[in-house]
Formats: structure tokens, C-alpha cells, sequence
């Protein structure tokens, strides 16, 4: 007997063994990691690496936790986040070390100087390197998981994971060289900067390219262009931070406002497309009342962000966690077929790759509505 995966079918993905493909990417990935931890801990003086370690580990889990709440509505696969992530920490530190230090050294130092080659390195040579460092994890997941890819807050959630996990090692660095250069005054300073003031701004950055990503999955022309776009929008805005350190608390003053504002930008976005996607509900489900899967009631509550947790909220009263697990997976259930349909009407998926899925998520919401109804039974006398 064959026993369903609801979580598998939620990813898309085979149920069963990680793919090999996975698994070594994540072996990179975390090799890639550990050895930059390494170097640091070999490069850092007495417990410089240990402090600069514990203050970048600091605003991670609020910083995570606020990316994972903008994806509650159709949560993407963990492993593809927890990729994402690790590429940013690991391959995309490494990378962006070698290519910034190269850099300096053989192109902006010896046709500048020293302090100028310092000067175009940060506004110029690190921007170029980092983003497209960072941006690579999404155009591999472009290429292998655009499924995976359903808007703007999917490509802005995969980008805010790679940079956060970029921006947390490259935290470390500077800590330790704040440390090094000024002691506790200069470690304070730094911190509040990096850690309280802007520790979104390598988010901020990346999303442009997750935006252009997000415009190729979901799009049939333009795809190109977008994703080039984007690329260049993240390179500008990095380019534009990095450069008005130069000027002081003035400049950053300035770009922090321009940031804050793309922040705000972002974060309407994303709750205009989740708004945007409750309410198709009404227009693609009403064809599965026939099923018996879907009725006029659950349409009523698909369709609403409140309703939708008012009822997994009656579900674990009345039934316990089972029953609210049931909810969850078939409110997600019908969520991924709404997206489906949606990337079908773009034209973006073939209609043989639909009916597969189709009949895979009609199968589990089948499954999570038996077990729900099984929770909520009152009991025989």
C-alpha cells in the first residue's frame, strides 16, 4: 500500500529520497560555509571570532522569521530555502572573497592606487561580484525549480534568504575588523550600523533580482530582459550604498531613506499578490463543487486571509493538531491548484505537467478533507 506524502506533494517534488542533485548541492554549500567560518576563526585574534560570530548570529532568527511570515500563504520547500541560504553563506562568500581580493589587487589597485582602488572595489567591483554571486542560487533555481516560483513574494523570499545568509558571514568580518581597528567603540558603532540600522539592505538588493526572476517564471516573453533587469537594479542599489559610505553619515542617511522606501515598496507588493491570490479562489474552484472536494462554504473561506485562520483555528478546537494539520494541507492543497491554473492561463507549464499535478493535489485535498472530517466526527455513543 502506498502511503501519501502530503509534505512532498506540497513541494512538488517525488516523495521519497532527496534527489542527488540536492545532496550535493548541499554538500557544497555547506563545505563552502564551514571553510569560510574556518578562515575567519584562523584569521581572528584571541575571541574576535567568537564575538563577531555571536553578534551576526543575533538578528538572524527575527530576520528569518520575518521572511518565512511573508511566505505563511503558500510556504515554499524548505530544503529549497535552506539551500538558498547555505549557497549565500557559503559559495557566495567564498566567491565574492576571491574575485573582491583579485580585483583589488590586480585591476582597481594597480590603475588607481591603493585608496582609490579601495574606493572602486566597494562601489564598483563588490556590488558586480556579490549580486551576481547571490543571483546565481536564483537563476538555478530559475532553471531547475521555476515551478517553485509562483510571484513576486516567492522570487523576493529565495533572495531574501540568500542574502541573509550572505550577510551574516560578511558580518563577521566586519566585526572582527572592528574589533581589530578601534576596539569596543568601533565594534558598537559597526554593530548598530550592520545589525539594528540596516541589516536588510543586502536583502533589499538581492529581491531586485528576485524580482526579475519572479517576472521569467511567470512569464513567457521578456524573460530575459527581466532577469537582466533585475540583476542591474540589485547591482545599482548595492553600488549606491556602498559608494555614499564615503560620505559619510549624510550619504548613508540618504540612501537609507531611499531604501527604507523600496522596503515599503516591497512589502506592498507582496501583500497585494496574496490578496490577489485569495481572491482567484472564487474564480478557478467553483469548477470542483461537482468533486464533492470543494463547497460553496469553503470557497467562501479560501477566499479570505481571516476565515482561512478563523478555520484552522476551529479545526485544532474541535479536533486537536490533527485537525488542523488537515486544515493546513488542504487549504494549501487548494492554494497550490489556484496557482496552477494561474500559470497555465500564462501559459508557462505544459497542460500534461497540469493534469499530473492536478490530479496530485486533488488527491491530497481528497485525503486532508476524509482525515478532517475523521478529527471532527463527534464521538460514537
Amino acid at each position: 500500500m502506498t502511503t501519501l506524502d502530503p509534505q512532498a506533494i506540497l513541494d512538488g517534488r517525488t516523495p521519497g529520497r532527496p534527489s542527488v542533485k540536492l545532496i550535493v548541492g548541499m554538500v557544497v554549500t555547506s563545505t563552502c560555509a564551514l571553510a569560510t567560518l574556518a578562515l575567519f576563526a584562523f584569521l581572528g585574534q584571541g575571541g574576535n571570532f567568537f564575538v563577531g560570530l555571536a553578534l551576526a548570529l543575533v538578528p538572524v532568527p527575527i530576520l528569518l522569521s520575518a521572511v518565512l511570515l511573508l511566505d505563511r500563504l503558500e510556504p515554499e520547500p524548505v530544503r529549497d530555502l535552506v539551500f538558498a541560504f547555505l549557497w549565500g553563506a557559503g559559495v557566495a562568500v567564498v566567491g565574492a572573497l576571491i574575485l573582491n581580493t583579485l580585483g583589488y589587487r590586480y585591476v582597481t589597485a594597480p590603475f588607481f592606487g591603493d585608496d582609490q582602488g579601495l574606493f572602486w572595489t566597494a562601489t564598483v567591483g563588490a556590488p558586480v561580484v556579490e549580486e551576481s554571486l547571490k543571483g546565481a542560487v536564483l537563476f538555478v533555481l530559475l532553471w531547475f525549480r521555476r515551478n517553485e516560483i509562483d510571484g513576486i513574494t516567492d522570487g523576493i523570499v529565495y533572495a531574501a534568504m540568500v542574502a541573509l545568509g550572505f550577510a551574516m558571514m560578511e558580518n563577521i568580518s566586519y566585526y572582527m575588523q572592528a574589533i581589530d581597528d578601534g576596539g569596543q567603540g568601533k565594534l558598537e558603532a559597526v554593530f548598530i550600523l550592520r545589525g539594528l540600522i540596516s541589516p536588510l539592505g543586502h536583502p533589499l538588493f538581492t529581491a531586485m533580482t528576485g524580482l526579475g526572476v519572479a517576472w521569467a517564471a511567470n512569464h513567457r516573453r521578456g524573460r530575459v530582459p527581466a532577469v537582466v533587469a533585475g540583476l542591474l537594479a540589485a547591482i545599482a542599489l548595492h553600488a549606491l550604498w556602498n559608494g555614499a559610505a564615503s560620505y559619510g553619515l549624510t550619504g548613508l542617511a540618504v540612501v537609507y531613506v531611499l531604501d527604507f522606501c523600496l522596503l515599503l515598496v516591497l512589502l506592498a507588493l507582496v501583500f497585494m499578490e496574496r490578496r490577489a491570490l485569495v481572491h482567484k479562489m472564487g474564480r478557478y474552484l467553483p469548477a470542483y463543487v461537482s468533486t464533492g472536494l470543494v463547497s460553496p462554504q469553503d470557497i467562501v473561506m479560501l477566499g479570505h486571509i481571516q476565515r482561512r485562520r478563523a478555520a484552522r483555528r476551529w479545526a485544532k478546537g474541535i479536533g486537536g493538531k490533527g485537525a488542523s494539520r488537515a486544515m493546513s494541507d488542504y487549504q494549501l492543497g487548494a492554494t497550490e491548484l489556484v496557482l496552477l491554473h494561474k500559470r497555465l492561463d500564462a501559459g508557462v507549464i505544459a497542460p500534461d505537467y497540469f493534469q499530473t499535478r492536478r490530479t496530485e493535489l486533488l488527491n491530497l485535498m481528497s485525503v486532508a478533507r476524509q482525515a478532517l472530517l475523521i478529527a471532527t466526527a463527534p464521538p460514537r455513543r
